[in-house]
């Protein structure tokens, strides 16, 4: 029997509900529907105080290790922040600066962020890429922004944004696959 993908979805939100959560859970059905996953959404504002003063990753309590290895184990992940002066968040880059720089090689990653307005859209290609090309991810073709205008509380509420994030899904999944054969074959290769 075939194991699920291991989908991991990290949302830079500080608040509850988020956008950005809301965002990334979408995200997460989305591909859920159409390859077996077992998903995992980690939201960092609740994350927070455990996050705070740790310079080094063994200052780290065990509930940040273990969502910390979540993100390293993951087959792919669904990465979103709402936009903070023109970037992710603050609290973003200090969890993604304790994940081993070598744990995301290759990784399927698809990008998302919300705003205020479209000014900030291009948070995607300008801030978001480069993080996760230090780290050598592979970034998923389109990734998917959304504004306040956009939801109806924390439910998507925009059938253009709907849309687009039902084809960025699609769009991801030959490089899902790819990492659905590369996870069996490394299975394979330990029986």
């Amino acid at each position: 029997m075939k194991s699920p993908l291991r989908l991991v979805a990290v949302s830079g939100g500080l608040q509850r509900p988020s956008k950005a959560a809301a965002l990334a859970e979408h995200l997460l059905d989305l591909i859920t529907d159409e390859i077996p996953c077992e998903q995992r959404l980690i939201e960092l504002g609740q994350l927070a105080p455990q996050l705070a003063g740790a310079v080094w990753r063994s200052q780290l309590p065990d509930a940040v290790e273990r969502e910390l290895a979540a993100v390293e184990q993951a087959d792919i992940l669904v990465v979103a922040t709402p936009v903070y002066r023109g970037s992710y968040t603050g609290l973003f880059k200090h969890f993604f600066d304790f994940i081993h720089q070598d744990a995301l090689i290759d990784k399927p990653i698809l990008l998302a962020a919300t705003g205020g307005s479209e000014r900030h859209a291009l948070v995607i290609d300008h801030q978001l890429r480069p993080l996760f090309s230090f780290f050598q991810a592979r970034t998923l073709p389109l990734g998917v922004y959304a504004t306040d205008k956009d939801f109806a509380g924390t439910r998507l509420d925009n059938e253009a944004l709907i849309e687009r994030a039902r084809l960025a899904v699609q769009r991801a999944l030959p490089l899902v696959e790819l990492a659905r054969q590369t996870r069996l074959a490394d299975a394979l290769s330990f029986e």
